[in-house]
């Protein structure tokens, strides 16, 4: 997986809808299984938000938090 994409879902946040302002690694899962029903918007949001959901259903998100770590620091 593509690190920089990784460190964009740890300091890019929703611009629109429910979730507007959140960090985007902290959309919680229903609505990403939501937002896959409805179709990821265009572009690298929708990017950003498929790779997310990916690593939701696999379990995968504790790597979100050494990286969010490094991006306190």
């Amino acid at each position: 997986m593509d690190r920089e994409i990784l460190m964009d879902l740890v300091t890019k946040t929703m611009p629109f809808g429910k979730y507007k302002g959140r960090l985007l690694c902290d959309i919680p899962e229903h609505y990403l299984v939501w937002m896959h029903r409805q179709g990821f918007p265009e572009g690298k949001l929708g990017m950003w938000l498929h790779t997310l959901y990916e690593i939701r259903i696999n379990g995968l998100e504790g790597i979100f938090v050494e990286l969010k770590k490094q991006v306190k620091k």
